[in-house]
């Protein structure tokens, strides 16, 4: 976290809000909370932290000022004017020579507010502090980044990306997954790690530029693109194979160099392809489309020139591609070759299982018989997605006996009250013997297969 960053931000909101531009300087007031934010959860000195929350506090003090003296302004574009003289027609006589027609007055439009689009250039020019640095998390609904100027391509093509890829905070946290300790350090280290320490990641040290998490389906690999893309502070490019295809010829490749080049843009950045065997499978097979092969080609180019690649890149610039593959014996070779981790997202233990029950149940009130541990033991070879089920079918089990012969209306009729009763054993008993695991012995073998000849932990 740059200190001066910081202070130039809130330099820059106090001097726009000094000049009447109010929407400029809400967004540096915005960014600037939010860095302090990210900034005083970094903190261990406790009187540290203290002195900075203070700051952000009357930062937000200020915010709220700004707000309100927009409000105003707001208020008095919208407020009908008033006939003074409407009163008084009731009363005057209809002698022109005593009451004139009064000439209507001439209002001159007052000068209109700036909005957030007319001050961007502006902010781009004076403020580089407002580029993405890695702060935090951001709400982009709220806070006016620099924008990515798409000359040279379809307007459309880059307001598509901006609004569908270009991810919120999806709010999902290293805490809301259970298990999977070695990959989430492997993405901390790859993401997270080169921007605290990039003098470090430098040369035969570089970040990794690739990484792709193999396993069966349901085992959390996007729930943990999810955790990075909140916790680790990088703008999050959401990718699936619809977003790249196109039923125009040349279409596809121009929206992958259009990806990267705006990943470049909003470094640091993580791309996140989901699926991606559906958009990089194996070339050279029978069943391949000449368009499929001309899309795989410009993302096998545009990787090999995306991270830290030379010795001289800045780390906090990079740009990491995260995939993530049911199937990675479909994968083209070139890409598993850019692929440089291969990580593999194995079912969960017995520890994880009893995580993501805890997890999943912490909003059920549960009764005195249930053992966590022993529906563990039941629940081995599940999958994440399979534990998730089986607590949302068990937490409606008694919610089915008690509405079980009443009458549509009985049924609306029901308070909330009556439907809150705790999950018991028995509910999951009953659940196991409907839900099964989704994934068989057979490949498992075939992932562990797979990963003993490629794999890159």
């Amino acid at each position: 976290m740059n200190i001066a960053d910081i202070c130039d931000n809130a330099k820059k909101g106090r001097e726009y809000a000094l000049l009447g531009n109010y929407d400029s300087s809400m967004v540096y007031y915005q960014g600037v909370i939010q860095q302090i934010h990210k900034h005083c959860q970094s903190l261990k000195d406790p009187a540290l932290k203290v002195k900075w929350l203070q700051v952000r506090k009357e930062l937000i003090e200020e915010y709220e000022q700004v707000k309100s003296i927009m409000g105003t302004l707001e208020s008095f574009k919208s407020e009908k004017p008033v006939d003074l003289l409407t009163p008084l027609s009731e009363e005057r006589t209809e002698d022109p020579a005593v009451w004139p027609p009064p000439t209507p007055a001439e209002h001159k439009n007052p000068i209109p507010l700036k909005r957030p689009n007319s001050g961007v250039k502006q902010q781009k020019k004076d403020s580089p502090a407002l580029q993405h640095r890695g702060a935090g998390p951001v709400n982009r609904e709220s806070y006016v980044e620099k924008k990515f100027d798409g000359t040279g391509y379809d307007s459309d093509l880059v307001d598509s990306l901006e609004r569908d890829i270009v991810s919120r905070n999806p709010n999902v946290h290293w805490d809301d997954i259970a298990d999977l300790e070695d990959a989430k350090k492997l993405l901390r280290e790859a993401v997270v790690l080169p921007m605290w320490m990039p003098d470090f990641f430098k040369g035969i040290r570089r970040p990794w530029k690739g990484v792709l998490m193999v396993g069966p389906p349901g085992t959390g690999k996007t729930m943990l693109a999810k955790a990075v893309a909140t916790e680790c502070g990088t703008t999050f490019f959401n990718v699936s194979s619809s977003t790249l295809t196109s039923k125009y010829r040349g279409e596809s490749e121009k929206l992958v160099r259009l990806l990267f080049e705006m990943a470049r843009f909003y470094a640091p950045t993580t791309i996140f392809i989901d699926e991606i065997d559906s958009i990089c499978g194996r070339r050279g097979t029978s069943d391949e489309h000449e368009a499929s092969r001309r899309v795989k080609s410009e993302l096998l180019v545009q990787m090999d020139g995306v991270g830290g690649a030379m010795e001289s890149d800045d780390p906090s610039k990079m740009v990491m591609v995260l995939a993530a593959t049911n199937f990675p014996w479909d994968i083209d070779e070139a890409l598993r070759r850019r692929l440089e981790k291969r990580i593999y997202i194995p079912l969960p233990t017995a520890i994880g299982r009893v995580e993501l029950l805890k997890i999943n149940l912490r909003e059920v009130e549960l009764a005195d018989d249930v053992d966590l541990d022993l529906i563990a033991e039941k629940i081995a070879g599940y999958s994440g997605a399979d534990i998730t089920n089986v607590c949302r079918d068990a937490s409606m089990m008694a919610m089915r006996r008690r509405i079980q012969g009443l009458s549509p209306e009985e049924i609306r009729a029901l308070s909330k009250d009556e439907l809150q009763m705790p999950v018991t054993m028995e509910d999951f008993t009953l659940t196991l013997t409907k839900i099964s695991k989704s994934v068989s012995a057979a490949d498992l073998e075939k992932y562990e297969a797979w990963m003993g000849e490629f794999g890159s932990v």
